[in-house]
């Protein structure tokens, strides 16, 4: 079993900062990509931004310059630093990783979501 648990959200003011980490756990034999996808109320669930085991990184639009998403592949864990943070980027956040368990068994794994919540 395999679990992703999320921590670093809350309450920031527009403009502000925070850092998400989503740390995996359980029996892990690696991991490929990992990332970050969020959900605000009304809307869909969208990405925010992908990192693979090597380091390439991918963001939606809405994230480029403002988001750095990275990892600690020693720790199984990834992180999302945000910055100028805006009212619409409110939503909760969810961490996903592609986890090996085995060498040829692989399926993805969702945290269990971290509230972000920008308002003055």
């Amino acid at each position: 079993q395999v679990q992703l648990v999320e921590s670093g959200g809350g309450l920031v003011q527009p403009g502000g900062s925070l850092r998400l980490s989503c740390a995996a756990s359980g029996s892990i034999f690696s991991i490929s990509t990992m990332g970050w996808y969020r959900h605000a109320p009304g809307k869909e669930r969208e990405l925010v931004a992908t990192i693979s085991s090597s380091g390439v990184t991918n963001y939606a639009d809405s994230a480029k310059g403002r988001f750095t998403i990275s990892r600690d592949n020693a720790k199984n864990t990834v992180y999302l630093q945000m910055n100028s943070l805006k009212p619409e980027d409110t939503a909760v956040y969810y961490c996903n990783a592609h986890v090996y368990t085995d060498y040829n068994v692989a399926r993805r794994y969702w945290g269990q979501g971290t509230q972000v919540t920008v308002s003055s």
